[in-house]
């Protein structure tokens, strides 16, 4: 469990366990003051005034895509392709299973005439792709999960073959020329599955942040950087319109324009400030509990909302946001971390009777160490 100390943690980077907090209550503005909840197709917006502002809050998920670039190289470090699937895995999986289950059982006792759940859509969603079994998403929030474990098994395909993060200016290069090509010709839909042609741009610019935490200063990783910002930018800007026809909502490309470099940039800010002014037990739970309350907020949050009033309010909503970032911290606190290390624990064993090391061998740490500016910090954020 999480220490109680209030020492600071020279292993993390605090500012982005704030910055995941941020990025969290962004969504959580737009879902409860623009998108809401939903009644036979009738939005029931609880702060419709802030409407104007709260729209724009879509744009927390890719900076916690950004923000994954960042830690999932930060996790690879000194990793087999093994080890690196079982730390991802054992990380997301079982507080997703403890979320989703939450959220099922509310929906199925609660939900009455507004939501529905049945023991299928439950067994689908296990394998987190639902739609791919016929079944919708427990929590419509669990789609950029997807992109998630999508960008997670490139990773280990990258670290099997050798070339990540050795060749990571041509894997970005070759990344974004990609996602180029299909959403600006060839617009299949599998490939903006398969490689993320949405938010590559996110992506790669934690990647790429992650190339300077770590000592690089050379003139073309301040080139890919700003490639991959302003694909990030064209990937947020592309987005509007279908987000209008899905929402009926009026987005301003130049809102949406300066949110996404200011936020990128502050991720990369984040990234150069060692420690903040606040105890390392809150910073710990700050950054804690934004999975699970990212997990949770949504659809577990309608249901109660509509449980307490058909035409919810601000101090409703209020009330429920608080009991889910409560409810995050229960899941955090006592549920969490037990499943975490036993799900690594036995997969790491499993893997080492099939000979299947999870660290890479002494010779190739020392090259792997030769790499790094900090060895001495490489660890802890892999966690997160």
């Amino acid at each position: 469990m999480p220490s109680a100390s209030t020492s600071p943690d020279s292993t993390r980077v605090p500012v982005l366990d704030l910055l995941r907090l941020a990025a969290v209550g962004a969504v959580i503005l737009y879902h409860y003051g623009f998108w809401g909840t939903a009644s036979h197709g009738v939005q029931k917006v609880a702060l419709p005034y802030l409407a104007p502002i709260a729209q724009y809050g879509f744009l927390g998920v890719p900076v916690f895509f950004a923000i994954s670039g960042f830690v999932i190289a930060y996790s690879a470090e000194g990793r087999t392709p093994v080890g690196f699937a079982i730390a991802r895995f054992s990380r997301i999986y079982p507080t997703f299973v403890i979320c989703m289950t939450f959220t099922f059982l509310a929906t199925l006792l609660l939900g009455h005439d507004y939501f529905h759940a049945t023991w299928q859509q439950w067994l689908a969603n296990l394998f987190i792709a639902a739609p791919m079994l016929g079944q919708p998403y427990m929590d419509d929030a669990y789609w950029s999960l997807v992109i998630e474990v999508v960008f997670y098994a490139w990773v280990a395909l990258f670290l099997a073959w050798g070339i990540f993060p050795r060749r990571i200016d041509t894997i970005i290069v070759a990344w974004i020329a990609i996602t180029f090509a299909n959403e600006l010709t060839l617009d299949v839909p599998l490939f903006e599955k398969l490689f993320m042609a949405d938010d590559s741009g996110f992506f790669a610019v934690g990647l790429l942040i992650y190339e300077h935490y770590r000592g690089r200063r050379d003139t073309r990783l301040y080139s890919l950087l700003t490639l991959a910002m302003g694909t990030a930018t064209f990937q947020a800007v592309h987005k509007l319109e279908r987000l209008g026809v899905h929402t009926h909502g009026s987005f301003d490309p130049r809102v949406v324009t300066a949110i996404c470099i200011v936020s990128l940039g502050i991720v990369f800010a984040a990234t150069r400030i060692k420690s903040v002014p606040l105890p390392d037990i809150v910073v710990r739970a700050v950054g804690g509990i934004t999975y699970p309350l990212y997990l949770l907020h949504l659809q577990l949050g309608y249901v109660i909302l509509l449980l307490i009033t058909p035409t919810p309010d601000a101090l409703s909503t209020a009330l429920v946001v608080a009991g889910m970032v409560a409810l995050a911290w229960f899941v955090w606190r006592f549920l969490e971390s037990p499943a975490h290390y036993l799900v690594r624990d036995r997969l790491t064993m499993l893997a080492s009777r099939h000979g299947w090391p999870s660290r890479i061998g002494a010779d190739d740490a020392r090259i792997n160490s030769s790499r790094i500016a900090a060895p001495a910090e490489a660890g802890r954020i892999a966690n997160h």
